[in-house]
């Protein structure tokens, strides 16, 4: 079961492995290993993963904000092309740990893209006033491939 999870889930297995290596390691006391920190190690594999799935989603929403709030023309290309590639890249993450949709904080993610929006965007040309406080996109849209915001300015 647990080999076969591990190639369903890995974010499941690591949170699973950890808690077993835990309750042995409460009734191995004489065992020359270090369960709690192995156990802790093994915790941090997912923990990464979920940091890896949270850093492309702000790339996505912070390339989508671009999109949407900027006069900018020329990059548009670009930007649409690096959000498909930040999309591509967390389904591969998702797809390997498919209970990984269910903890992303978007809330959360949002936050910290929107910090790296109000100070990247006045580059672009948008002030941080018109930046949204909360998260303009849904986790479906961002994940969506074939979704796009609609720009302010009517550009495509």
């Amino acid at each position: 079961m647990s080999v076969d999870l591990y190639d369903r889930d890995f974010l499941l297995w690591t949170e699973e492995q950890a808690a077993a290596l835990r309750r042995a390691g409460e009734t191995r006391v004489n065992a020359p290993v270090d369960w709690q920190a192995v156990a802790e190690e093994i915790e941090d594999l997912g923990r990464r993963q979920k940091f890896a799935a949270e850093s492309l989603l702000r790339q996505i929403i912070l390339h989508l904000l671009k999109l949407q709030l900027t006069r900018a023309a020329e990059p548009r290309a670009h930007w649409r092309k690096e959000v498909g590639n930040f999309r591509d890249d967390l389904h591969k993450e998702l797809e390997d740990s498919p209970s990984l949709e269910g903890k992303l904080d978007l809330a959360r993610v949002y936050r910290y893209a929107r910090r790296r929006a109000v100070r990247d965007l006045p580059d672009w040309g948008i002030d941080p006033q018109h930046i949204p406080h909360e998260c303009p996109f849904s986790l479906d849209q961002l994940l969506d491939e074939d979704w796009w915001p609609e720009n302010r300015h009517g550009l495509t």
